[in-house]
């Protein structure tokens, strides 16, 4: 009995709370529905507010569009009115400048006529004039100048004759004054210059020694200084021949050194040539040294004292060249100051005007134009550098040019001072080494013989001894084309190959 109570009261509990929860489930899907229906609703809403916004800038936007298009379309109005302003005016200024042209055309026209007129009565005029004194105008100009020349020749002669008179009298005293005044002042040692040196020697037996075995040393010399050493029946004397004054001395000083040391061997010989040629070098340097100082100018490029004190051993018509230097440096100053001029740029100019011709043997070209590149290299104003050309231009631009080129010409022309002779010597001498040396595969060439033979030493690894025997030939085609020389020259070209190895 109780299990039923208790069943039943089970049963009517479920059936209870089943209806709640239906009552409360319709009640929260009722009340879900209602949020629904309202959010549903303020979306709407929303959506309306936004298509009314889009809407209002939509037209904003287009309306700001067509306010700038109709701004844009009112300045290019106005550009296009000023435009046509201006197109209006240049057609109106077209207009005036073709009725300015017509106007000058006419203008020139009537010039043209009035001027044809006025040639037609000048020409009637003249026509009649000819016609009353029966003379053309031309024969009237001569008639005129005739009758003048014969009324005035005689006044005209004498007058020019008394004016030449006494110019050149007045400036010949003036120029004879001057140069006797500084002739007398300056005075320069002389030194005549030949090709060939003498050296003595302490007993016949040296002689076999200098020639050594096979003549290997004689050669060995000759190759290494490119002089020719002549050894005859003179006693106790060789000679050292070479149109090269330079190399005649560093032979001489070589083989001095040789014969007072006793060893005369190929490798001692060439020890003691490079020894020769660096205290040449020195010698060379105080020459050019003592020349800046006994001319008095200062400031001067060491590289540049040491070109000038090679001119010791140039000779030009066999006048030295350092001594010449001085001479003209010498007389430069004391005619410029006779005649006012600037002394410094005399002195420096003169003492420089020919170191030109210390590099002319290895520089192509004049020596004026050599002696000017090298002034200006070593940043010799321009006034003394042009002392280069000036002494060899037929009217120096300036006083100070005039000055140098007279100098020069009083140093050049003392009796016995040059001899033509020699100088075309040396020029011959020197154009059939440089001839040789133009060749590819040339180390040095040397002319001997008085010119008769030039000797060509060659790079043993450039040339072979086909390409030797090939150089020769060309060698001695271009002479015969090119140079002029008397008898015949013979080339004599040395390959020689050294090995050098040290046992250590």
């Amino acid at each position: 009995m109780n299990y039923f109570i208790l069943a039943g009261s089970l049963l009517l509990g479920l059936i209870f709370g089943f209806l709640i929860k239906k009552i409360l489930t319709s009640k929260s899907i009722e009340s879900a529905g209602k949020k629904a229906d309202h959010i549903l609703e303020e979306a709407k809403t929303k959506a309306k507010n936004l298509q009314l916004e889009g809407k209002d800038k939509a037209l904003s936007i287009i309306e700001e569009a067509k306010n700038e298009e109709k701004e844009r379309r009112q300045q290019s109005n106005v550009v296009e009115n000023r435009l046509s302003q201006r197109e209006n005016k240049f057609d109106q200024k077209i207009l005036e400048l073709e009725d300015k042209r017509q106007k000058v055309d006419n203008l020139r026209q009537k010039l043209e006529d009035q001027q044809g007129e006025i040639k037609k009565i000048k020409d009637s005029q003249l026509a009649k004039i000819e016609k009353i004194a029966q003379l053309t105008q031309d024969e009237a100009k001569d008639v005129l100048i005739k009758n003048m020349e014969v009324r005035m020749k005689d006044e005209l002669l004498q007058r020019m004759r008394k004016l030449e008179n006494e110019s050149h009298e007045e400036l010949e005293t003036k120029a004879k004054n001057i140069l006797s005044t500084v002739i007398e002042r300056c005075a320069a040692p002389h030194t005549s210059e030949t090709t060939t040196t003498n050296l003595a020697l302490p007993n016949d037996e040296m002689k076999g020694r200098i020639i050594g075995r096979e003549g290997r040393n004689i050669k060995t010399i000759e190759q290494l200084t490119g002089v020719e050493i002549i050894i005859d029946d003179t006693p106790e004397s060789v000679m050292i021949s070479g149109f090269n004054p330079i190399r005649r001395h560093l032979a001489k000083r070589a083989l001095e050194k040789l014969m007072a040391d006793g060893r005369i061997h190929p490798s001692r010989i060439e020890e003691v040539v490079q020894q020769c040629k660096k205290e040449l070098a020195i010698d060379i340097k105080k020459a050019g040294e003592e020349a800046a100082y006994k001319a008095n100018i200062v400031g001067l490029d060491t590289k540049l004292v040491q070109i000038l004190g090679r001119l010791k051993y140039r000779t030009s018509y066999g006048q030295n060249q350092l001594q010449h230097a001085l001479e003209v440096s010498h007389l430069s100053g004391l005619l410029a100051a006779e005649l006012g001029a600037d002394v410094n740029v005399c002195k420096k100019g003169g003492l420089l005007h020919d170191i030109g011709k210390a590099l002319d043997h290895e520089i192509q070209g004049s020596h004026p134009d050599i002696g000017y590149d090298l002034m200006k290299k070593f940043n010799i104003p321009e006034d003394v550098a042009y002392m280069s050309i000036a002494n060899h231009e037929n009217e120096p631009k300036n006083i100070e040019g005039i000055v140098v080129k007279i100098a020069d010409a009083i140093s050049g022309s003392r009796p016995g001072a040059r001899r033509d002779s020699f100088e075309e010597y040396v020029q011959r001498l020197t154009e059939l080494e440089n001839t040789a040396k133009s060749f590819a595969g040339v180390e040095k060439a040397f002319a001997i013989q008085a010119g008769r033979e030039v000797r060509v030493m060659v790079a043993s690894d450039e040339v072979d001894d086909y390409k030797a025997k090939t150089l020769a030939r060309d060698i001695a085609d271009k002479i015969e084309a090119e140079l002029k020389y008397p008898g015949e020259i013979k080339v004599n070209v040395i390959r020689e190959k050294r090995i050098v190895e040290y046992a250590k």
